[in-house]
């Protein structure tokens, strides 16, 4: 996950753009599997713990023809059932990606533990619930940490619960004992290698003027950890754009058709659009190759047909001592290199020299 000759690694978020429906959800990772990503993601939750009866819906959930008018409503509507995750996730490993999907409160988490998923993912949302974190740490599993609506300080905070969390046996008794433990050689060499930060922005759909990807570099150089993009914006520029400048991670939100119904869809790639996106991404990453410059395949040819060699300016006679005048370059195939040609003013011709002809090491 963190190192540079590891191809992306591309997450097709499905999230809630089942619509409640299992075909779709089946569908869905289909979908992600034709178009070549390397998992499909979903998200767990139980909507009467995640919400409450109170809770807003933001302004994008409003969207679209007749939405419920509440959260907690929209939510339940929603909800991926237990029941059919192993259906899912065996639908995904016949079709060869993994099977991973977003817990939003602890018993969600502990469903998905016992589906042994390889990796978990912290959504933004939950980046400041350090329970739910300090739980996220106790798997021992690599995490995926998004930051939307995150500072630097907020991620460091989640990061020292989650240091604590994979060094302790207790929750701790403060943010500060955290805190504490990010602070020692044993809580950082716990969260290196073991999670990655996610860029991303919460708007749905979000502005390309927000999208700011050269914040992936200031997570990586404020805490030393691999970073990717999770993109919510309309198109795929964005995140194929994301991988220049370093994502290890992609994730991108897909629908079957964006004209449904529901909060995500708008901001989400119908299926040849994902394919496309991710087509392009692994074409970048052979155009970003391994960093060595060095002629490369057909320059090695290229070297010979396109360089200048010493040649004569005019006729020379044998015995003649060369100066600046008697000598130039041209593309020869053969011969010394154009750099040579100083080297020569004030040696003695060895033979006689027609204008233009090669002049021999």
């Amino acid at each position: 996950m963190s190192s540079a000759e590891e191809k992306v690694f591309v997450i097709a978020e499905a999230g809630v753009n089942h619509n409640g429906d299992l075909d779709a959800a089946m569908r869905l990772v289909e979908v992600a599997a034709e178009a070549g990503a390397d998992a499909v993601k979903f998200q767990t939750f139980q909507a009467d713990r995640l919400v409450s009866r109170e809770a807003p819906m933001a302004e994008y959930q409003k969207a679209g023809p007749r939405p419920p008018d509440s959260q907690l409503k929209m939510l339940r509507q929603l909800e991926l059932p237990h029941a059919w995750h192993r259906s899912l996730q065996d639908r995904a490993r016949s079709h060869g990606i993994e099977f991973l999907s977003t817990a939003f409160d602890a018993g969600s988490l502990a469903f998905l533990q016992s589906l042994e998923l390889p990796r978990y993912k912290v959504p933004s949302g939950e980046l400041t619930n350090a329970p739910l974190l300090w739980q996220f740490g106790r798997t021992g599993k690599p995490l995926i940490v998004s930051t939307g609506m995150a500072t630097l300080a907020d991620i460091e905070r989640a990061l020292a619960v989650i240091a604590h969390a994979s060094v302790a046996d207790r929750e701790p008794d403060s943010l500060d004992e955290a805190l504490a433990c990010w602070g020692t050689q044993e809580g950082r060499e716990a969260v290196a290698g073991r999670v990655c930060l996610l860029h991303c922005t919460s708007q749905y759909p979000t502005r390309i003027t927000d999208v700011n990807l050269r914040a992936m570099a200031t997570m990586s150089a404020a805490f030393g950890l691999p970073v990717g993009y999770s993109d919510h914006t309309a198109g795929q520029l964005a995140a194929t754009a994301a991988v220049a400048c370093g994502a290890r991670i992609i994730e991108k939100h897909f629908t079957l058709d964006r004209s449904m119904p529901g909060p995500d869809h708008r901001a989400s790639l119908e299926p040849h659009e994902l394919a496309q996106m991710i087509a392009d991404i692994r074409q970048l990453e052979l155009a970003l190759g391994d960093g060595r410059k060095v002629p490369r395949g057909g320059e090695w040819d290229m070297r010979s047909v396109a360089r200048q060699q010493v040649i004569a300016a005019r006729e020379i006679r044998k015995g003649k001592r060369l100066d600046r005048a008697d000598l130039g370059t041209a593309r020869c195939g053969r011969g010394l290199p154009a750099h040579a040609l100083w080297d020569l003013v004030g040696k003695t011709a060895a033979r006689d020299f027609l204008p233009g002809e090669v002049i021999d090491p």
